[in-house]
């Protein structure tokens, strides 16, 4: 009697299971055609990141106090990722977006919290709190267990050591123009003083605050960290229930 299809694979693939060089080369080859199927249309996208409307470069101010807040290891405890369940947005805010981490070099998703997620922690508190927090996280959250940063009001930020920061993210692909580049010593500066003329400013980064983060006077690393806080979340709204498609460009 002529063996049907299913015992034929069967004694096919037992063939294959007692020869390891064959076996080796056929899991190669499935992996290869499996990763080809996945990754070659990749290569005919622009973007695999959606845009949003809303979303722009960080300003050199808050680029400043993102690296200050990688430096300091914040990342370690504090994730910025809401996952789409109805427990986190519930406590943290609308879902994160991929394209919200467009411009990050790295990403602060993540799963580790020994803190609250940071996604949508901006215009949360005042820039006093976010100050005091910092300095004495204990004098606002008695069971904290996060250290003092209080020395970050001492350090005055150098607005060129900043202004190379931004040129250099350029380079890794954050849209940067030359203008944005030629001014962001300038923007860094002009963002911590509200008596300043901002237009300028303004024109070159929309719906940017501009104010005194941590006090008036040179701004400081201090000053760099709350206005990279208060930033956070805050370019992009949308109702976790009901998603507006019209904030897709």
């Amino acid at each position: 009697m002529a063996q049907g299809p299913s015992r034929r694979f069967a004694a096919l693939h037992g063939r294959i299971e007692r020869r390891a060089i064959v076996f080796v080369l056929a899991i190669l080859g499935v992996c290869s055609v499996g990763g080809l199927v996945e990754i070659a249309p990749l290569f005919a996208l622009d973007n695999v990141i959606e845009p949003v409307r809303g979303m722009r470069p960080y300003t050199p101010l808050e680029l400043a106090g993102r690296s200050i807040y990688v430096r300091e290891g914040c990342y370690t405890c504090h994730s910025q990722q809401i996952r789409p369940f109805r427990d986190e947005v519930e406590r943290y805010g609308a879902y994160s977006l991929a394209a919200e981490s467009a411009f990050d070099h790295p990403f602060q998703w993540g799963s580790k919290r020994t803190g609250p997620d940071l996604a949508r922690i901006g215009n949360r508190y005042s820039d006093e709190w976010h100050a005091r927090h910092l300095a004495a996280p204990r004098s606002l959250v008695p069971e904290s267990i996060m250290p003092s940063y209080a020395f970050l009001a001492t350090r005055l930020l150098n607005p060129a050591e900043y202004a190379r920061h931004v040129a250099t993210n350029r380079t890794v692909g954050v849209p940067y123009t030359p203008d944005q580049i030629a001014q962001a010593a300038t923007d860094l500066v002009t963002q911590n003083d509200p008596d300043a003329d901002g237009a300028a400013f303004a024109a070159r980064y929309p719906n940017a605050a501009q104010r005194a983060f941590a006090g008036p006077g040179r701004p400081t690393e201090m000053t760099a960290l709350v206005a990279y806080l208060q930033m956070l979340g805050t370019l992009v709204e949308f109702d976790w229930r009901a998603p507006d498609p019209a904030l897709l460009r």
